[in-house]
């Protein structure tokens, strides 16, 4: 299994309605998620402890709630908040 990232419960749901600019800067920052992820947990099917449960995540243009779950080795985006003002 490799790292990877999803919308939950899918792309068309979560970003309806955002701005392409907007998506385009929270998928950036999911793939450096990722690629964290990967460092931090090496061994990811593995992994013993508790997941970090969700988090924030600040973008240009807005935010997005995200969540680690090391051991499917998945970085899920359930929400994302387009700045109003952007």
């Amino acid at each position: 299994m490799t790292w990877q990232w999803e919308y939950v419960p899918d792309g068309g749901t979560v970003a309806a309605g955002a701005p392409p600019e907007f998506i385009a800067e929270v998928e950036k920052m999911a793939d450096e998620l990722v690629r964290g992820a990967e460092t931090l947990y090496l061994h990811g099917p593995g992994y013993q402890g508790l997941d970090e449960g969700a988090k924030h995540a600040f973008v240009a243009g807005g935010f997005f709630v995200y969540m680690v779950t090391p051991r499917s080795e998945l970085v899920t985006i359930w929400q994302i908040t387009p700045d109003p003002l952007s």
